[in-house]
């Protein structure tokens, strides 16, 4: 068995108490003081979080932005320099190989952040069809994300003298201690937050100044937990359990980060067929009516009132305690027949939970604000 990798910042969570575990690979931390104080804390202040395990490729070259935009689903036409957009990258049968963040530099500049357990995967697949005069550097190894989450974040970040007022889905570069820092105004809690990536040189140092300012602005270090139940609430999907090679983008609920109209990208062929008979499932958000607290796996069934009562229509992909409705929340890829405002039942143990379907997200984002 491989050793499990660590990021610059194992260290600190260690020091600190944090519950380490092993997720895609990497030791890290999942909760320091409890999911539900740091999950509170990015909601209500500001949390950080250690994203280092996330991939960084830089795809550079003359025609970047166009190599790219013939791979991925998204439009990277619908984006100018500044601009980071989501998107995936699927197999030519239609099955997402992962969702990820492209930031657009230039034409011949492009950054891109996959998820961790999918990074190599995902550059291999680029690697596999780069033209000539097209470079993919893997910087998984130089470079750190730190994630800095809630109503919060702008005054921190404003404290460290980097730059805070640009759009959503934006970012610029600035520095910390000589070295460039790129600030990102994106994140996967729903809350008005940035991403800080920066060489692992000063990976430490930038955390420590974080958590330096934890009495001025209350900042509370977050683990993989609360990033789960954050993104959970704003039913955002986590590659592995809201999609997959067998989950496709429409099934996923994410068809509008696919540009239906280039002419060519990875699996257009097999998507444009789906989305023309319509999918066989879609994911769609359950929100407890009573105290179940859902879990993936677990199945979903049309409630006893009804036709066809017990009959299973669909599985929990991913489900939690919200702690911020206090209820049990979930998403679900269900039969395309079930609506919106319908009730269903999930086998919670054993027991039938009843739970209403609908619309994430379950929380107001602030993403915007």
């Amino acid at each position: 068995m491989n050793p499990l990798k660590q990021t610059p910042l194992a260290e600190r969570h260690v020091a600190a108490g944090a519950k380490m575990a092993d997720f895609g690979g990497w030791e890290m931390p999942i909760e320091y003081t409890g999911v539900v104080a740091e999950h509170t804390a990015v909601r209500t202040g500001v949390g950080i979080f250690d994203v280092s395990h996330m991939g960084k490729v830089r795809i550079k070259g003359p025609s970047a932005a166009a190599f790219l935009n013939g791979l991925l689903t998204n439009d990277l036409d619908r984006i100018t320099v500044g601009q980071a957009q989501y998107t995936m990258l699927c197999n030519e049968s239609g099955g997402v190989i992962d969702d990820l963040i492209v930031y657009r530099w230039a034409d011949d500049d492009i950054f891109m952040v996959p998820n961790a357990s999918n990074a190599p995967s995902v550059v291999a697949v680029l690697r596999a069809a780069v033209p000539a005069g097209v470079e993919i550097v893997d910087q998984h190894n130089e470079l750190g994300i730190i994630a800095v989450q809630g109503p919060g974040s702008r005054a921190l970040i404003e404290s460290m003298g980097m730059p805070t007022d640009h759009d959503y889905m934006t970012m610029v570069e600035s520095k910390f201690r000589g070295e460039p820092v790129t600030v990102c105004r994106t994140g996967y809690t729903g809350e008005h937050g940035y991403e800080l990536v920066a060489p692992v040189s000063v990976l430490v140092d930038l955390w420590d100044a974080l958590l330096a300012r934890r009495d001025e602005f209350g900042v509370v270090r977050a683990g993989l937990g609360a990033r789960d139940t954050l993104r959970t609430e704003m039913g955002y999907p986590l590659h592995g359990q809201d999609l997959s090679l067998d989950i496709s983008p429409s099934q996923a609920g994410l068809a509008w980060a696919v540009g239906w109209d280039k002419p060519v990208f990875a699996g257009r062929e097999t998507l444009v067929a789906e989305r023309e008979v319509g999918p066989r499932r879609r994911l769609r958000g359950l929100l407890s009516m009573d105290r179940g607290i859902p879990r993936p796996h677990m199945e979903v069934r049309r409630v006893a009132a009804e036709i066809l009562a017990g009959a299973v229509i669909g599985e929990v992909t991913s489900g939690t305690f919200s702690p911020t409705l206090k209820l049990g929340v979930a998403l679900a890829l269900l039969d395309p027949s079930i609506n919106i405002d319908e009730e269903v039942v999930v086998d919670v143990r054993g027991r039938e939970s009843r739970f209403t379907v609908t619309k994430p997200p379950f929380v107001q984002p602030s993403t915007r604000t």
